[in-house]
Formats: structure tokens, sequence, C-alpha cells
């Protein structure tokens, strides 16, 4: 999976029987080539599996312009983004827990997964906005939108807010360890 952390967005995803970085890496060039971000200053991000750290992964990757980062060695959870993903992925309630019975039903299930989490579910730390809405740069209009819309029904009856209405505001930049940058600036 291939998930850009400023939208939460799944841009890319693959279910395959076995690891491999030949598969990484057409599925790196494939996301690439379908969100037009070829030869972009881009950082990926991933764990220290032997698909990610292999030559031709490597090898696409400078091809690319993309530059690599990976989670520090024995943490398995250094990247709470993608790690956010797979919770939701693995509590919806139609997630088989007793497996599923053929590749392609895993392929399906995920594409089903993928469509829902980027189109229909709406993210709590974009402000409740789908990613795929983040992604084309729609949060800050709908996010506007809803503010007028909560103020209007905070004035026609103000007896039902005990606080502020909710916080509007679009989200702005992204990064994978905040604390760890902001230290490193001081």
């Amino acid at each position: 999976m291939i998930e850009d952390i400023y939208s939460r967005k799944i841009v890319g995803y693959e279910v395959h029987e076995n690891e491999c970085g030949d598969k990484a890496a057409e599925l790196l060039q494939r996301t690439c080539w379908r969100e037009h971000i070829a030869n972009q200053p881009l950082v990926l991000h991933s764990d220290n599996g032997a698909p990610m750290k292999s030559v031709t992964m490597k090898a696409k990757m400078e091809e690319l312009g993309i530059a690599s980062s990976y989670n520090r060695p024995r943490v398995s959870n250094d990247n709470p983004f993608s790690e956010s993903t797979f919770r939701t992925l693995k509590y919806r309630p139609n997630w088989p827990s007793n497996g599923f019975k053929s590749l392609q039903e895993a392929r399906d299930w995920v594409q089903d997964f993928a469509v829902w989490y980027n189109e229909k579910h709406k993210h709590s730390r974009i402000k409740f906005v789908t990613p795929s809405q983040r992604h084309q740069g729609l949060d800050k209009k709908i996010l506007d939108k809803r503010k007028l819309i909560l103020d209007a029904a905070k004035t026609k009856n103000p007896l039902r807010w005990s606080r502020e209405i909710q916080n509007c505001k679009a989200i702005g930049a992204v990064t994978l360890n905040p604390d760890q940058e902001q230290k490193e600036a001081a």
C-alpha cells in the first residue's frame, strides 16, 4: 500500500501471495504515473522489509527521483499514518476474521475497502472530510461551508451548544515525526 500522508488517501495498493521487490517497484511506478508525480520531490517512508530495501526498489526510486526513509530498526509502528489505515481496515465490520478463501477474494475485498476509505470514510484527523476530498484540495471549501452551517445553527438555537462550534479550519502541512523535527530545528 502507498498512502499520501497529507491527504491520507490510499494512492496505490496491490495484493499478492508474497512480497517481492520487483512487484513493489512496479506498484510505485504505476502509482507515480497515475498520480502524475514522477520526478517531483517525494519521500517514500517504509518499513525495513526486504521488498522495500531491494536493489530493484532502490533503483526504481532513484529513477523516479524519490528519496527513501525507513522505520527505525526494530520499531514496527514507526509510521502512524499507515498503521492507522491498517487498523481501520482490520476493524471494518465486513473484515473476514477467518481469512480469505482465495487471492482473488482478498483482492476484491481490498479494492472495496480502498474505494470506501478514499471516497466515503470521513477521516477524523483531517476534520471529517474524505481522503479523496483532501487529496483534490476540496477540504477547505467543504470546511468553510460546514462552519457557515454550524454558525447559523448555533445562532438559531444557542442553547444547543455549551461551547463553541467545532474547529472547521483545514489542517495544514503534515509531517511524519513532528516532535522530532521540532527538536532538530531548535
